[in-house]
């Protein structure tokens, strides 16, 4: 009787851990999600315009931040391949739904040239924003659940979209990959006189000069 009593304790403990690990309900979450971008390293952007449609056919102008964190390492290596680190702050989309589709208008520095595009967000992304806030992370079940689920989207010369979402453990997951175009009427849409937001940067031009800029890896 008393081996039994001693099972059943354990079973119970070990249901209990189970439920702490899956738990995130009643964990501290913001009703909206956010925006950020992404730039691999050398490659400057600019962000002109960004708008959200979101899953009730909303849209939300102007949303999202102008630039994009990113870095110049002097290390010797093509380090503008890839995408390197996805992470930094976004910014609310405040009144939006779930996104089924984002679009943007951004300045390549590195090439000056202006992109305009659109990336869909697929089903199973929406899906990952909302489990990152309702679930905890397995591996640290002690810790709540993401406050706000995160979508980036990544901007990269001749025109690419890259998005990825944060899963409950806070891990970029790449959804999606879109193709922009050409803006031809320039940046700010000709309204500056052709003026690009930055100049190429020196660190940036010595680098190209180097390595080019690796089309075809984002």
């Amino acid at each position: 009787m008393k081996l039994l009593i001693a099972l059943l304790g354990v079973l119970l403990l070990m249901g209990c851990q189970t439920g702490v690990s899956e738990s995130g309900e009643n964990d501290p979450k913001s009703p909206w999600w956010q925006l950020g971008f992404v730039e691999p390293s050398y490659m400057k952007i600019w962000v002109e315009d960004s708008s959200v449609l979101d899953i009730n056919n909303m849209m939300f102008f102007r949303v999202g931040a102008k630039s994009a964190p990113g870095g110049e390492p002097e290390d010797g290596t093509e380090s503008a391949r890839g995408w390197g680190t996805v992470g930094g702050s976004g910014v609310p989309v405040t009144g939006a739904d779930l996104p089924r589709m984002i679009f943007v208008r951004w300045q390549s520095i590195s090439e000056q040239k202006t992109y305009k595009g659109f990336i869909e967000i697929p089903e199973e992304a929406r899906q990952l924003m909302v489990k990152s806030t309702h679930h905890r992370c397995p591996e640290t079940p002690e810790r709540a659940a993401r406050y706000m689920a995160t979508l980036y989207v990544g901007l990269a010369p001749g025109g690419v979209l890259q998005a990825w979402v944060r899963d409950s453990c806070h891990r970029p997951i790449k959804v999606a990959h879109a193709q922009g175009e050409i803006e031809p009427l320039g940046p700010e849409q000709g309204k500056h006189g052709g003026r690009y937001a930055y100049p190429v940067s020196e660190k940036a031009k010595r680098y190209i000069e180097r390595y080019g800029i690796p089309y075809g890896s984002w």
